[in-house]
C-alpha cells in the first residue's frame, strides 16, 4: 500500500509522519486490498479550539473508496480516531462483501435443490 501524507498550514515532523505512517500501516491487517491511502492533515485556526485539528483520509480500494474526516483538539487524537473510523468502514464493507457470496451461494443451493439436483 502506498501511503501519501500532506499537510495544510502545518509542518509535517518526523514524528508526525511516523506516526501517521504507523497507524495506517495497521490497516493492511484487516484487507490485503487496499491500493493507497491518502492523508491530509490540517490545522485550522479559525474553527473553534476543540476542533483546530483535522484528519481527512482517502483510502484507494477495489470498489467505493473510502472517506474519512475527523476533528479534534490534539492532532495525534484526530489521527487514531480517523484511523478506527477508517477500520470500522473496512470491517462494514468486508462483511457486505461476505455476506453477499453467501446469499449467492444460498441461492444457487434453493435453485439446485427446486431442479432435483441437491448440492
Amino acid at each position: 500500500m502506498q501511503i501519501h501524507i500532506s499537510t495544510q498550514h502545518l509542518k509535517l515532523t518526523g514524528a508526525i509522519h511516523a506516526h501517521v505512517a504507523q497507524k495506517v500501516s495497521h490497516l493492511e491487517h484487516l484487507t490485503d486490498q487496499i491500493i493507497g491511502a491518502h492523508i491530509v492533515l490540517v490545522h485550522d485556526e479559525t474553527k473553534s479550539p476543540s476542533k483546530a485539528y483535522g484528519v481527512k483520509a482517502h483510502l484507494a480500494v477495489p470498489g467505493p473508496d473510502i472517506h474519512i474526516e475527523e476533528h479534534h483538539r490534539d492532532l495525534y487524537a484526530a489521527v487514531d480516531i480517523a484511523v478506527e473510523k477508517l477500520g470500522g468502514q473496512l470491517r462494514k464493507r468486508k462483511t457486505k462483501i461476505v455476506d453477499q457470496r453467501h446469499r449467492k451461494a444460498q441461492r444457487t443451493r434453493e435453485a439446485a435443490k427446486k431442479l432435483g439436483k441437491g448440492i
